[in-house]
């Protein structure tokens, strides 16, 4: 029967060394180590795409959730394909990534591009380690390998070295026998993770002598044998009998992290030495570990899973193999558990002293490369200046930390919020100057810098006799260009024009030209301000002049706001900003013929029209112009929980008058909204899995000390304001309050949801210029409650007006929080 004694006294137990050393004994005064090894190697994939546009505010998108994929690692070695991590981002583009190699990315801990499983080549620092990995014995994957009968009489046992070299044996069946215990243990041992030979594999005498080898010199097995048992339909049945490693029990457990450290090479030990030199080399082996362990780091491990690992130790009492496996799956789960995708624990040390050292790589970044790629994917010189993303990137992220795939994933949600790139790759690989090093490549391709876009939108008007006839076919829609990422830092020229009407625009022309000015204190200072200046035309319906519950239609009121706005932007944090800025401006009120209305109009009994409403601007003109300042500072702790919206947002507005127009307006209007998203029930975060119900709680307060103008007066009813009501149809006011619930149930990739709403005058309205809210036989307040369905992007609701009780389908575009 072949069977083989390990050495668990050679400092990194190598393979090619230590099978020559198979029966040295173990000493107690002897600092001793250990490599737990898998003969099957790891492959750990971090991976996260987004498929979502880039925007200057990306939100998550639910259809593509972001996702990690970690096998189980193995005991201590690192193979040369042990980690392959790819971060990759296709924002706009496809949803096939930018890297070139599946699990093996484009030179990743896999060995360069080449598809799944590591691809060829660049095995960069993980090769370093192949003394630390075992020979693999793999059988032929085929299911029609073509396999030899063992000839050999049936139900007899036969030693490794009788088999022949000449012939393929089909293994039926793996045992792994415990001699100490004398028991077959099962499959679920923490040894089988140690072999890699499977049930109906196909393997030659070579294969499997090799995996004995790989068994013996691990570290541990005391002793390994392997025995095979003939089958009468010609396979072979193996037996692994085995005598499990142990050492004196310890007291104490540290972790060190031995990346970036030289790697020792175990020197052989000669089987002529004398006693006198075996224990100096010994002795030489310990001061050399020693001295390693004093120059290492200390791991990132927290004390309370030490802690853990110190319970462990003091129940098991003697310090065994299958101890430092739990021990290794214990310190690897904490490592990915918090992101750290490329930790590895590769050795254990002192192990028959009172302190049980565990060696971890973590993953060091020593280098960051930022690259730019063309549509071809080819190295190319970018348009935008480095320091633009570097300010992007997170401190994790950063040369000196230490590798974690949040990091990776917070780098791209950053880089993809510059609105720039259409593809977007973070991904590491091992560096080949620095064991145990990392490099973290960031391969972007640029958008395009000029774009122009032209929509456009048909509307039937009437025609003779009230029909539409071809000639009255009247296109419309919006013509929009940006010049983005002037000088490459990310400034921009926006431009857009909307018109109803093409073919007569000079009635409703509306444009706007913006300039977006980011790193307004330079681009290599912290504090992020952002400065916009636009001038802008625009015309919008006022729901101020709308008629209450039984009143005829009322003449509509077009307000035309032309002006120029600039204001700075500070993002405080991701969740928190602060504009504030000028906004100086012309507003004009308009009848439904284009005619300047200084008064609202009402219909009268006789079917005409009377323009002795409510006055329609503080000038009593028609024409008002003013400046003011602008202020708002949001907070926004809202994040998709499955396609659902949780959290809370806070936005607190106040604009004031300078004084500075017609009739010199003074004034002070305010506003503020609160929103609450609450999980109803805890779920587990993922792709595919359901989101929780939500219940929605919202408040909003606007109001106004000082002059105002009918048209800046707070409005209440519409799909966002009160629901089941038209926009104004319960009042305009100076100071509103409006309260909204919400439950929101998921079913089937949407949900359904309930909601009730209130909004209140607060006794305001009379104090509004000319009274528009009793003019036009408004209540002043008005309750709604409803159900609704979310059909895309589409709300459809039907929702029972209180003041009436009469109920109505509604359809709505987006969110109405």
């Amino acid at each position: 029967m072949s069977s083989f004694t390990a050495a668990p006294t050679n400092f990194l137990a190598n393979s090619a060394n230590s099978s020559r050393n198979h029966h040295h004994r173990r000493r107690n005064h002897t600092t001793t180590t250990t490599n737990l090894t898998s003969s099957s190697t790891t492959s750990i994939k971090c991976s996260l795409s987004s498929s979502s546009p880039l925007s200057q505010n990306p939100k998550p998108t639910t259809t593509k959730k972001s996702n990690i994929l970690l096998s189980k690692p193995f005991i201590g070695a690192v193979s040369a394909s042990v980690a392959s991590l790819l971060i990759f981002s296709n924002p706009i583009l496809d949803n096939n990534g930018g890297g070139s190699g599946g699990l093996g990315g484009t030179g990743g801990f896999g060995g360069g591009g080449g598809g799944g499983g590591g691809g060829g080549g660049g095995d960069g620092f993980w090769s370093k380690f192949k003394f630390l990995s075992p020979a693999i014995a793999n059988a032929d994957e085929s299911s029609n390998q073509e396999w030899d009968s063992h000839g050999l009489p049936a139900n007899i046992i036969v030693q490794l070295n009788k088999l022949s070299g000449f012939k393929k044996y089909k293994i039926s069946d793996i045992l792994f026998f415990d001699r100490r215990r004398q028991v077959t243990v099962g499959t679920e041992d923490s040894f089988f993770e140690m072999v890699s030979l499977r049930p109906n594999g196909v393997y030659t005498k070579t294969q499997l002598q090799k995996e004995l080898e790989t068994l013996a010199t691990c570290g541990m097995f005391e002793k390994v044998d392997l025995e095979g048992k003939t089958n009468p339909d010609g396979t072979l049945a193996v037996t692994i009998s085995f005598l499990e490693s142990t050492w004196q029990s310890a007291e104490k457990f540290r972790c060190i992290n031995v990346g970036l450290m030289q790697q020792s090479k175990p020197i052989e030990m000669d089987t002529d030495m004398t006693d006198k030199e075996k224990m100096e080399y010994y002795r030489s082996q310990e001061k050399d570990y020693k001295r390693r362990i004093e120059r290492a780091r200390p791991c990132l491990l927290p004390v309370n899973v030490e802690r853990e690992v110190l319970q462990m130790m003091r129940d098991q009492g003697k310090v065994s193999a299958r101890l430092l496996q739990k021990i290794r799956d214990r310190v690897q789960t904490w490592y990915h558990d918090e992101g750290y995708a490329c930790a590895q624990v590769v050795n254990f040390g002192n192990l028959n002293t009172k302190e049980v050292v565990c060696e971890v790589v973590e993953g060091d970044i020593t280098q960051l490369v930022i690259q730019f790629q063309d549509k071809l994917g080819n190295v190319v010189e970018g348009n935008t200046q480095l320091p633009v993303v570097r300010r992007e990137l997170p401190k994790p992220l950063r040369q000196g930390q230490v590798f974690n795939i949040e990091a990776g994933k917070q780098a791209l949600r950053n880089i993809n919020s510059l609105a720039l790139f259409s593809n977007i790759e973070v991904n590491p690989r091992p560096d080949e100057k620095n064991e145990g090093g990392i490099i973290v490549e960031i391969k972007l391709k640029e958008l395009e810098q000029k774009s122009a876009e032209v929509s456009a939108e048909w509307s039937l008007v009437p025609g003779r006799g009230g029909r539409p006839t071809l000639a009255s076919l009247t296109p419309g829609g919006t013509v929009s260009f940006e010049h983005r990422n002037l000088n490459g830092l990310n400034r921009s020229v926006l431009g857009s024009v909307t018109t109803s009407n093409f073919l007569n625009p000079q009635d409703d022309l509306a444009f706007k030209l913006e300039y977006v000015h980011p790193y307004l204190d330079g681009v290599y200072n912290p504090r992020n301000r952002t400065l916009r200046a636009n001038v802008f035309n625009s015309r919008k319906l006022s729901p101020v002049f709308t008629g209450g519950p039984g009143v005829e239609e009322v003449p509509p009121i077009w307000v035309d706001r032309a002006g120029f706005k600039t204001n700075i932007t500070e993002n405080f944090t991701r969740q928190s900003k602060f504009t504030y800025g000028l906004v100086m401006e012309e507003i004009t009120t308009r009848d439904e013929s284009s005619h300047i209305s200084a008064n609202g109009q009402r219909v009268l009994p006789s079917g005409g029209i009377s323009a002795d409403g409510p006055p329609t601007t503080l000038s009593g003109t028609g024409i008002d112009r003013m400046a003011f300042l602008q202020a708002n500072i949001t907070r926004d702790n809202t994040k998709f929980l499955n396609g659902a919206i949780v959290g809370e947002r806070n936005v607190f507005q106040v604009d004031q008058g300078l004084g500075v127009g017609s009739n010199f307006p003074f004034f002070n209007r305010h506003q503020l909204t609160m929103t609450r998203f609450i999980q109803l029930k805890d779920v587990e975060e993922g792709a595919g899995k359901p989101p929780p119900p939500v219940l929605v709680l919202h408040g909003h307060y606007g109001g106004c000390v000082g002059d105002l103008p009918s048209y800046d007066a707070f409005t209440l009813g519409g799909p966002y304001s009160v629901r089941g009501y038209n926009m104004g149809e319960l009042g305009a006011a100076r100071n509103i309050l409006e309260l909204g619930a919400e439950i929101r149930v998921p079913v089937r990739n949407t949900h359904v949801y309930a909601f009730a709403e209130h909004g209140n005058d607060l006794g305001s309205s009379k104090d509004v210029k000319g009274n528009p809210t009793e003019v036009y036989r408004r209540m002043g307040q008005g309750s709604s409650y409803g159900v609704g369905v979310k059909l895309g992007l589409v709300r459809a609701e039907y929702a029972v007006d209180h003041n009436t009780g009469a109920g109505a389908v509604f359809f709505r575009f987006g969110e109405r929080f």
